[in-house]
């Protein structure tokens, strides 16, 4: 998997999607606030058009974003119940007389299996996202066994290095901007629409890096 090459074909996408189109980029920009339509045009990012599409048929965008809420939605219930279990358990070490460390202890288990359980399910869901857009199926997003088999031909290596590149990338940029006063954070806003293109895109290369079963 080339790194390199997948970040600059993204931003070149990204770049191309919005530069000179100044409507199209203040369109995105209200779509932020309107998070299902900037989640429908994620969508047609995921369905691998190229180049960028257009922004139009707000309402189809509208749905398809609403139908990508849902699935994200879904996939945290197992975070969330995680967070409840373990959250339950820390409050009955506090309310039950238990010594610090023990409350300390289970919280920091707690904290990790979270972490953990977050982090899995995330890979599975990223792919289950695109795989949803791919198909317009709506339970094709949890055939889990195909996302797993999908990302096993992609390569849960190479995978996760992606998706670290990827993070680094963007806390690098973010960052920068952020140390920036005043004008770092409304620049931070300006580029969010960019920022969202170029995560899509990149993340349809690590999906389309290797074939997968239907």
């Amino acid at each position: 998997m080339d790194y390199g090459s997948m970040l600059g074909n993204s931003f070149e996408y990204a770049k191309e999607a919005v530069w000179g189109k100044w409507m199209k980029w203040i369109f995105l920009l209200i779509a932020t606030f309107i998070f299902p339509l900037i989640m429908g045009y994620i969508m047609e990012i995921y369905r691998g058009k190229s180049p960028a599409p257009e922004f139009e048929d707000w309402v189809k965008l509208f749905i398809d974003g609403i139908k990508l809420f849902i699935v994200e939605i879904i996939y945290g219930i197992p975070v969330f119940i995680v967070s409840i279990i373990f959250g339950g358990s820390i409050s009955l070490l506090a309310f039950g007389g238990s010594d610090a460390a023990a409350g300390i202890g289970a919280m920091l288990l707690g904290i990790i299996i979270m972490i953990v359980v977050a982090f899995i399910i995330g890979l599975i869901a990223a792919f289950g996202a695109i795989r949803f857009a791919r198909t317009d199926n709506f339970g094709e997003a949890f055939n889990i066994s195909a996302i797993l088999a999908h990302i096993g031909a992609v390569g849960w290596v190479s995978y996760i290095i992606a998706l670290i590149v990827l993070w680094v990338v963007t806390f690098v940029v973010l960052g920068i901007l952020m140390l920036i006063p005043i004008i770092g954070w409304i620049i931070a806003f300006l580029i969010s629409p960019v920022l969202a293109i170029f995560t899509a895109r990149y993340m349809t290369y690590i999906y389309d890096s290797a074939a997968a079963p239907a």
